[in-house]
């Protein structure tokens, strides 16, 4: 992907909400459920002898670039905002390995996806620049006059 273009999908703040405020549409992981792969392997967490013999790591492939519930838009800016979980192929992965059931894994798996998709989709706040009150001013030299006070009598005459 051209990293001037995810550079200004991640910058340009307003046309992305201008455009999830026409759209208003929610992904949702049921939706793309069925456009996941989900694959099991050993894991190395908790779980002593029974790591060694049950499949509980889980791992979900979603290929981003192939999705046909996304629109094009949505789909580069799932690879911008979240390039470094994406592989060259364009597939999304994750996984999950904290726990020692597969089920529990598979559960926090979808909601990793589930988080990584509304985080993707969500506008940035801006910050709006602000200037301290008079009374913060006022009492920060106040404060520094004091400080300054102190360490004179501190000096030798």
């Amino acid at each position: 992907m051209d990293s001037s273009l995810s550079r200004t999908l991640l910058a340009n703040n307003t046309f992305l909400s201008l455009h999830m405020a026409k759209q208003r549409r929610k992904v949702s992981v049921s939706d793309i459920k069925a456009e996941v792969k989900v694959s099991t392997s050993r894991s190395g967490g908790p779980g002593g002898q029974h790591v060694n013999k049950v499949e509980t790591k889980v791992q979900l492939s979603f290929d981003v670039g192939q999705s046909q519930l996304l629109t094009d838009l949505e789909k580069k800016i799932i690879k911008a905002r979240h390039s470094s979980k994406i592989t060259k192929e364009g597939v999304l992965i994750i996984t999950a390995d904290s726990k020692r059931s597969q089920l529990r894994n598979k559960e926090l798996a979808f909601k990793k996806l589930d988080r990584l998709l509304s985080k993707a989709f969500t506008k940035k706040v801006v910050r709006k620049p602000t200037k301290p009150g008079k009374a913060a001013i006022e009492k920060r030299l106040k404060e520094k006059k004091l400080h300054a006070e102190k360490k004179k009598m501190r000096q030798k005459l």
